[in-house]
């Protein structure tokens, strides 16, 4: 069995639209990454509120191999942004 190793927090996401964000993200761990930029994947826009109570979301994993922060598709940040209408990661930037 292999044991989890701390993720990178989403320290901040502004993106009210999403069913997941309720006064920060509540998801337990979000995707990152898209062919077009990096975006959110976890992002859902529903009227049904989602996720856990306390919880700070974490980046499970990124898709974006060319971000500086990603190692093996794993993001290595200290902490990333959420936000934009689209749900970008903010804290993405290119290596």
């Amino acid at each position: 069995m292999t044991s989890a190793v701390q993720m990178p927090p989403v320290e901040e996401c502004t993106v009210t639209r999403c069913s997941y964000n309720e006064n920060g993200c509540r998801a337990f761990a979000i995707t990152v990454g898209s062919s077009a930029h990096a975006r959110c994947h976890t992002f859902v826009e529903m009227p049904v509120r989602g996720g856990i109570e306390m919880m700070v979301a974490q980046v499970g994993a990124c898709q974006r191999a060319d971000c500086r922060h990603n190692s093996e598709l794993e993001c290595h940040a200290p902490g990333i942004r959420v936000g934009e209408e689209s749900a970008d990661c903010l804290t993405y930037a290119p290596a």
